[in-house]
Parts: C-alpha cells; sequence; structure tokens
C-alpha cells in the first residue's frame, strides 16, 4: 500500500487548496491592474489632448 501523500506532493488537499487559491488571487489581481491601467491610459490621452489643443490655440494665435 502507498503513503498517504505529503503536504508538497501535489496530490494533497492542502496543495491543492494552494494552487486553486493562487489561482485566483492571481485573477483578483490581474483585473484590478487592468482596470487601473485603462483608467490611467484614458487619463494619460486626456491629458496630452488637452497639451495638444493649446498648442494648436497657441499656434494659431500667434
Amino acid at each position: 500500500m502507498a503513503p498517504p501523500p505529503g503536504p508538497y506532493s501535489g496530490t494533497s488537499t492542502l496543495a491543492l487548496v494552494a494552487r486553486a487559491s493562487a489561482f485566483s488571487f492571481g485573477l483578483v489581481y490581474g483585473s484590478i491592474k487592468l482596470k487601473y491601467l485603462k483608467a490611467l491610459g484614458v487619463r494619460i490621452k486626456s491629458q496630452s489632448r488637452c497639451l495638444l489643443s493649446t498648442d494648436i490655440h497657441g499656434l494659431l494665435d500667434k
């Protein structure tokens, strides 16, 4: 008869729970990071548009 699986053998309940929680953490972290980067990208785009419009208006005024 084979001995029971150890905690780090990859087949124990602890190992399965550890993999599942690491996977869930990765999904949550990834979605939060993606939302942050999207919001940051929108803010940067709006700032660059503002700068471009002031540059164009500054050139037209001269």
